[in-house]
């Protein structure tokens, strides 16, 4: 799988390793501002009760 997206990067090898690690940033951003924001707001994990 990294190959085919390596493939798919245009450019010459440094270009390609920039906008992989710009692609892993954005990656990584929409999943802090959006989908771990949903999640914990979503699934009852932190709503214990000892009864």
């Amino acid at each position: 799988m990294y190959g085919l997206i390596w493939r798919a990067l245009p450019g010459p090898k440094w270009l390609k390793f920039i906008e992989a690690i710009v692609l892993i940033l954005i990656i990584v951003g929409v999943l802090f501002e959006v989908v771990f924001p949903w999640v914990a707001a979503n699934i009852p994990a932190f709503d214990n009760t000892v009864g």
